[in-house]
């Protein structure tokens, strides 16, 4: 769930340690203050006073310094922090409620006590299966852990890591290829590893920023910001999600020979392989570069490996870069905009539709999801509750098995050749309601963004497709939209582009405006359009209500001049407000939209007529 969505849903108490953390940093100050004190210039610096979406670009401007403080907590040795955010940053952890996270921490403390025995055991043997250069490398580690945990107690001092001593240890790490659960597996094997308290953990996590708890529904938040920066943090360069995807397109001789590399279980089934790899925290970018690929392998070779991978294996070609280092990087970096990006290459209704058929064809896709995304709850299958926990589509699909999606496919007679979840996906577009979701877009005439939202529209086009998608809104909030009149009104000189027809003779004129600029304001030809409607209509004996024009935003300018004319009875709507109010149409009582609530204001806001519409 997204930090403005969170702060949104919580009180003031709940926020505020959040706030604090964020003020000290603030106070430091961090790299970006200049751009930080143009966002708090108006509220005295004082967050408490700043809306949510401000406090998100304040967090996004200070992340780095964010993950440095994080960083610096990793010091307290006894603070369990790497078991905690290790539970936190799985897909599927952001939304718990108190009981469930205290039953995976606690399943995760008496996986790793036993983890712990089996691992002494087998670096200790006579007789190990583990390489036994490998072993070293953990004796190694593992003394240098004991000796900086240790070595205050000559000076008779608390047993503690210095930060400084942690820092050398995650060079030492990094030297030695360690997973992340190799590192854990050793640091606890010297350190004493005790159960904690739920609410010790939650209020120590809460007391660093780190996540929202809310004591009246007993729920924790950890918004998808700060799991972006918890991961990194702990050398997760992407999500399990977008790891699967990739290790899912590998060969077996490949996951076995990176098993090996990291005493894994090579014998079991590819699936459980590929969750282990994961769980284990190896680097990502480690295992492209290097962990796949056998010994004195060539970098040409290599490159060859890994561009197959991403253009052939995830049909992702523009992924650019000379060097494998940077190829590798770059698709880093894209999945960590994919996982950003609030768009999910289908429309939300297809989303639904989809869910919908999975669960009649593929009734396993329920258990597939609650099983990979440790889901609490039972009924999941539906967009909103799946989006709060930034799954999307393709994240669905990746978890259910090629041959249910071939049937499944083929009981939906969706193309089977080629890709096969890119070809669910392109059936389950419904452009309507795609158009619809990117409405601002058009209205802006960006036609970069929405290409980057799978939509093409020719700069000629965009004015009829604005129209057509506002027609639209108008009938899914069941306006009747009469194209038969407006055809007959219209003249060669005056062409209205939408009727509301509201019967005895009563009209809505609705006029659309396209504009790349910033601000509507060309007030005195819209207005002598406007005003030659109505007289069109008055002389063919209807009576226009109302007029209303629909534009991406409007000037002050426009506004003020727009408000003083008083026989238009005009009123303005930007396009990002219609389209909101849509959205708040479809969960209310009402069959039709009370168009009279369209009557009061010049500039329209949502924020009320929403309100009204769900009294």
């Amino acid at each position: 769930m997204k930090l403005e969505k969170i702060l949104g849903q919580l009180n003031s108490f709940e926020k505020n340690q959040f706030l604090k953390v964020i003020t000290s940093i603030i106070e430091t100050p961090p790299k970006k203050s200049e751009e930080i004190d143009k966002i708090l210039i108006a509220s005295d610096r004082d967050l408490k006073n700043v809306d949510n979406l401000n406090i998100v670009s304040v967090f996004n401007l200070i992340e780095d310094e964010f993950a440095e403080y994080v960083r610096k907590e990793f010091s307290e040795v006894d603070s369990q922090l790497d078991i905690l955010i290790d539970i936190l940053i799985r897909d599927g952890n952001c939304i718990m409620t108190r009981d469930w996270f205290n039953k995976l921490y606690e399943e995760e403390i008496k996986s790793l006590k036993l983890k712990i025995q089996e691992f002494q055991a087998e670096i200790e043997s006579k007789k190990p299966t583990i390489d036994l250069a490998r072993i070293r490398d953990y004796k190694i580690y593992r003394n240098c852990v004991k000796t900086a945990y240790t070595n205050d107690q000559k000076r008779n001092q608390d047993l503690k890591i210095t930060w400084d001593e942690q820092s050398i240890l995650l060079a030492l790490s990094d030297t030695l290829e360690l997973s992340q659960e190799e590192i854990k597996l050793i640091n606890y094997s010297v350190l004493n590893i005790a159960k904690q308290d739920i609410e010790q953990n939650i209020n120590e996590l809460k007391n660093l920023g780190i996540l929202f708890y809310s004591k009246k529904t007993l729920k924790v938040y950890i918004p998808d910001e700060i799991v972006r920066v918890l991961r990194k943090i702990r050398g997760k360069e992407v999500a399990n999600k977008y790891f699967r995807r990739v290790l899912n397109q590998l060969k077996e001789p490949q996951i076995n020979y990176l098993c090996r590399k990291h005493n894994i279980d090579w014998k079991k089934p590819i699936d459980e392989k590929i969750k282990s790899v994961i769980n284990e925290g190896i680097s990502f970018k480690s295992i492209l570069i290097d962990g796949i690929h056998k010994e004195n392998t060539k970098v040409s070779e290599k490159k060859v490996v890994v561009n197959e991978l991403i253009e052939k294996g995830l049909c992702i070609p523009q992924i650019k870069g000379t060097t494998i280092e940077e190829k590798v990087q770059n698709l880093v970096n894209y999945f960590e905009q994919v996982d950003k990006d609030e768009k999910i290459s289908i429309s939300i209704d297809g989303y639904d539709k989809l869910m919908v058929d999975l669960a009649t064809h593929v009734p396993e896709t329920k258990t597939y999801i609650k099983q990979e995304f440790d889901l609490q709850d039972d009924d999941i299958l539906n967009s909103s509750y799946l989006l709060d926990y930034n799954i999307k589509p393709k994240d669905i699909l990746d978890l259910i098995p090629d041959q249910k999606i071939k049937e499944f496919c083929e009981k939906m007679s969706i193309k089977s050749r080629g890709n096969l979840a890119f070809n669910v996906l392109e059936n389950y577009i419904d452009a309507e309601n795609l158009f619809i979701e990117n409405y601002h877009l058009i209205a802006f005439r960006d036609i970069n963004g929405l290409k980057s939202n799978g939509i093409i529209i020719k700069e000629a086009d965009m004015g009829i497709k604005f129209e057509d998608v506002t027609k639209s809104i108008f009938g899914k909030l069941g306006l009747p939209v009469d194209d038969k009149l407006r055809k007959s009104l219209n003249n060669s000189k005056n062409k209205i582009d939408i009727v509301i027809n509201l019967g005895n003779n009563e009209l809505i004129l609705v006029e659309c405006k396209t504009v790349k600029d910033s601000g509507y304001n060309k007030f005195s030809s819209v207005s002598r359009q406007i005003k030659a409607y109505i007289d069109i209509a008055k002389f063919k004996g209807y009576r226009v209500i109302k007029s209303l024009l629909i534009a991406p935003e409007f000037s002050e300018d426009f506004e003020k001049d727009c408000r003083e004319e008083f026989e238009l009875n005009l009123s303005l709507i930007t396009a990002e407000t219609l389209a909101n109010i849509l959205n708040g149409f479809k969960n209310t009582r009402h069959k039709q939209f009370p168009y009279q609530l369209l009557m009061k204001d010049v500039l329209i806001s949502e924020d009320w007529i929403l309100k009204a519409i769900n009294k």
